[in-house]
């Protein structure tokens, strides 16, 4: 077992990929190309100045050798990143590749760009897709869509397309079937050490029989051992420590912020109740109002008939006086006191 850099680290990995035997080997594993040879491309280096997140950037030179022998010059964009970072930064890099007028080879009309392939090394999952290694892959289609192959490759086609491999490396799991996954298990994250993230242990008589693997383990192994790598290792871990807290505080403030709003939620949902209540009440009371002002109405009209009888038996009481009979008889006669009758008369006056 030896202890290795963790070329996830982006000083590992530049370190890594600045040695022309490596670079060719693991982007001959990737394309699944046979490439002759391998530059890495003037200022290759996006992020001397960092900045919010991190996306590490090479840019390649590969000559390549076609089946028939011939070779031709592709552009290779490899982009690796510890964290989830928007599309459209790794949109503007390669914006940047189709701008450059040294991607142009030729002169005028017979002018144009070099084959690209981007290649995304992610430091993290991609939605649900579980494959670790994904090829997008153009193709030209007819307007029934069927496959155009004649005269497919074509420059111009080239030239405003590109292909692209997307490797996820949380996905990859310690398995080598194939060449690219005995390339690509430097990467495997399941091999980080207990005491260090900055370093993986790994079998190296896994790769016994492949000269250029040993020669990537040696290479690695000597990062894990020079001073000024390890130092901007260091660096790089408390620039992600720093990412991370901002990180934790931002979701932390979030997630009360959504708690603050589910309480804002029930509280007007409580005020709309309480309104509604309110509102019931208040309908209520309507109802009561209106049929105290009917029962108001029906004893003023009750009223007004006792009245008006108290009125009638007055007069009827008058009229029997004036036929010469005595209160007393018209108290016998009609059933009431003599008081009574007196108050009646009362009324009438």
């Amino acid at each position: 077992m030896v202890n290795i850099a963790n070329p996830i680290y982006d000083i590992v990995f530049k370190y890594l990929m600045e040695d022309e035997r490596i670079a060719r080997t693991i982007l001959s594993a990737l394309l699944k190309m046979d490439i002759v040879r391998v530059e890495i491309r003037p200022h290759e280096y996006s992020n001397t100045q960092r900045d919010t997140l991190s996306v590490f950037r090479i840019d390649f030179g590969a000559t390549v050798r076609n089946s028939d022998g011939s070779e031709q010059l592709i552009l290779v964009e490899l982009q690796k990143t510890w964290l989830e970072t928007e599309t459209l930064r790794f949109r503007q890099y390669l914006g940047t590749q189709y701008q450059n007028p040294k991607n142009i080879v030729g002169a005028n009309r017979d002018s144009f760009a070099l084959p690209m392939v981007a290649i995304y090394l992610l430091g993290h999952r991609v939605g649900d897709i579980e494959e670790p290694v994904l090829y997008v892959q153009h193709k030209a289609y007819d307007y029934e869509g069927h496959p155009v192959t004649k005269g497919i490759p074509n420059p111009f086609v080239d030239s405003l397309t590109h292909d692209s491999i997307i490797v996820q490396i949380p996905r990859l799991h310690g398995q080598v079937n194939t060449r690219l996954d005995k390339v690509l298990s430097i990467f495997d994250q399941t091999h980080k050490s207990k005491e260090s993230q900055q370093v993986l242990t790994l079998d190296d008589s896994l790769y016994e029989d492949d000269a250029d693997m040993k020669h990537i383990v040696h290479r690695l192994l000597m990062a894990s051992t020079d001073a000024d790598v390890r130092q901007d290792m260091n660096v790089e871990d408390e620039y992600f420590a720093a990412i991370e807290k901002r990180d934790t505080e931002i979701m932390l403030r979030d997630r009360k912020l959504a708690e603050q709003q589910v309480q804002l939620s029930e509280q007007q949902v409580q005020l709309s109740e309480q309104q509604v209540q309110l509102s019931e009440q208040q309908v209520q009371l309507s109802e009561q109002q209106v049929q105290l002002s009917e029962q108001q109405v029906q004893l003023s009209e009750q009223q007004v008939q006792l009245s008006e009888q108290q009125k009638l038996l007055g007069y009827s009481i008058q009229i029997m006086q004036d036929n010469g009979l005595s209160l007393e008889a018209i108290s016998a006669k009609l059933g009431k006191s003599v008081e009574e009758l007196k108050e009646l008369l009362q009324h009438l006056s």
